[in-house]
């Protein structure tokens, strides 16, 4: 009798851990190999900014952080999801299944970042978002496997409604992204905008991938609030900016602020046309001797400086694998735990630090203004510095995160 309880007790436990949340949960590591597998945007909107530059990024991260962790190769998978949540999570599912990855590394959008955590939750694997910007990601959302890297639209929404706000802007128009990230970048914007006085007197949506803007910026030139905020990305950032150039709005008298803007939005726009629009970024190309010489790295093999997304996922590939060296474990749990332990160290964050809801916190976020062409020192030199801020002053302060992971 005794001899079949005790395997009962012990077949209870073991189902007990199959049916858990963790059911895959490793210790040690897990195979022969780490492998890294990146949800990309190769051919979309997103291409400029993610693409081959990001797969790139991610390839000189691993060669600098010695090409192997504990004498296993380092492997790495890209694959394109067309900006797809079903194609991201099929595609995660089946690595995970068929090539043991270790760690999803997204970099297409707030949607694609929603599928990869849920893969990740039910696999025990390591989520490093680097393209997702929706703050939502490290608040309600957030989760004890995910890593958020890049800008997010609480940091991006308060630095640029203030400096337009510190201009003089009283009244604002949005066009926004017909998609989860624009909403959550408008929302913020608009607490931001209320607590500082100012007033929200319309806006419009657009669908992701729209070329043509022409309806939306009629809307905002007729509503003549002082400032038109573009609550988009990628290519829609781009041509919405040059739409709105070409409709003159900022000859009429109204001003332009891409809430989300890239330095591949600036490049294709021009200075001679992009000078004086105003842009938050993550990362500075020349803010210090190690940034540029990682921006004169990209440029020698992509012919432009890198985006804040590609720089992002260079970081976060660079702390995960220092991570994983320190626990001796590809387990996503603990691997995670043991990143909000360690300082970021790089070009990136400078002196960043992983908070409990998983918000990497940078040193400083950026307030630029792209140049005067005769300012600019090359095809690339885009950028005036206007303010570098604080990191623990641009993003949410974590006493008012709805993350509950963070113990109040």
């Amino acid at each position: 009798m005794l001899s079949r309880l005790k395997g009962t007790i012990l077949l209870t436990a073991m189902a007990a851990l199959v049916n858990s949340g963790f059911a895959h949960a490793r210790d040690g590591f897990s195979n022969d190999e780490v492998v890294l597998g990146i949800l990309n945007d190769m051919t979309g909107p997103y291409s400029d900014v993610l693409g081959p530059g990001l797969v790139q990024s991610v390839q000189w991260a691993i060669d600098d952080f010695g090409g192997t962790l504990n004498g296993k190769p380092i492997k790495v998978l890209n694959a394109d999801t067309q900006v797809k949540a079903d194609i991201a999570s099929t595609t995660a599912r089946k690595w995970i299944d068929e090539n043991k990855v270790d760690v999803l590394l997204t970099s297409a959008g707030t949607a694609i970042t929603l599928a990869g955590i849920a893969v990740a939750k039910d696999n025990d694997v390591a989520l490093l978002n680097a393209g997702g910007v929706s703050a939502d990601l490290s608040n309600k959302q957030c989760n004890a496997l995910m890593t958020h890297w890049l800008v997010d639209t609480y940091a991006a929404a308060k630095l640029s409604i203030k400096a337009g706000t510190d201009a003089g802007a009283k009244t604002w128009f949005f066009i926004t992204a017909d998609y989860s990230f624009g909403e959550a970048l408008q929302r913020d914007a608009e607490v931001e905008i209320k607590r500082l006085g100012g007033k929200v007197v319309g806006s419009v949506r657009a669908p992701l991938g729209t070329t043509d803007f022409s309806s939306f910026l009629l809307q905002a030139k007729t509503s003549g609030a002082d400032i038109v905020a573009l609550a988009n990305a990628g290519a829609d950032t781009l041509n919405s900016l040059k739409q709105a150039e070409e409709f003159g709005i900022r000859k009429g008298g109204q001003n332009l602020i891409g809430l989300i803007t890239n330095n591949t939005d600036i490049y294709g726009l021009g200075l001679p046309v992009a000078q004086g629009l105003m842009v938050t970024e993550s990362f500075f190309y020349d803010r210090d001797e190690d940034s540029k010489a990682f921006a004169k790295r990209f440029e020698a093999k992509f012919k432009r400086y890198p985006s804040q997304n590609q720089v992002a996922a260079y970081s976060a590939t660079l702390h995960y694998l220092r991570a994983v060296k320190e626990a001796n474990t590809d387990s996503g749990a603990t691997v995670n735990a043991q990143m909000k332990k360690m300082p970021v160290k790089d070009f990136y964050a400078i002196e960043g630090k992983i908070r409990d809801d998983g918000r990497m916190i940078p040193k400083y976020m950026y307030l630029l203004t792209a140049k005067k062409p005769s300012d600019a020192k090359n095809a690339f030199d885009i950028y005036n510095l206007v303010q570098a801020v604080p990191g623990d002053e641009a993003f949410r302060p974590l006493e008012a995160s709805e993350c509950p992971l963070v113990k109040k």
